[in-house]
């Protein structure tokens, strides 16, 4: 419940906030750590993902993506997640969570979300989606004028973990 409330909130903020130039940018989104999240005294690890989906909610809406989605009958479905955990992250802390498109190829687009406390990487959740149209996958290109050059080394290695599984 806790986790449709934030995303609610963070849905109801990002509509009152200005929109980007471009959905290429990094957006930074801000929340709190409520006794909810945490086990006895730091952030639960299945809250890392909440955390990147309310953050994730808010790039949609801020980038304008949300709007292009609604209007062309696209969806987004989720294909992986993987999170890194740097330092524990306790309660009542706030946490700055920065999301931006680090990749994205004709299937899939790759997003970052780094939960930061005071300039400080605590955390990261990488994001493996795809826009999707009924069962037809719809490359970003499509949404964005904007192709990525090469995948990084990380992405690449991640993928193959994937595949071997």
């Amino acid at each position: 419940m806790s986790g449709l409330f934030r995303n609610l909130l963070t849905f109801v903020l990002a509509l009152l906030a200005p929109r980007a130039d471009s959905p290429l940018f990094t957006t930074v989104s801000h929340f709190r750590v409520m006794p909810w999240d945490v086990g006895l005294r730091v952030l639960k690890s299945d809250r890392y993902l909440l955390l990147a989906e309310a953050a994730q909610i808010d790039y949609m809406l801020k980038s304008g993506l949300w709007r292009r989605q609604l209007r062309e009958g696209l969806s987004f479905v989720n294909a992986a997640q993987m999170v890194r955990f740097s330092r524990p992250i306790r309660l009542f802390y706030g946490v700055s969570v920065s999301t931006r498109i680090v990749f994205a190829d004709q299937r899939f687009v790759y997003f970052s979300h780094v939960l930061s406390l005071g300039g400080s990487a605590h955390g990261e959740v990488l994001v493996k989606m795809k826009f999707k149209k009924g069962a037809v996958t719809v490359p970003l290109l499509e949404l964005v004028e904007h192709s990525f050059v090469e995948k990084p080394e990380p992405l690449v290695h991640w993928d193959q973990a994937l595949g071997a599984m």
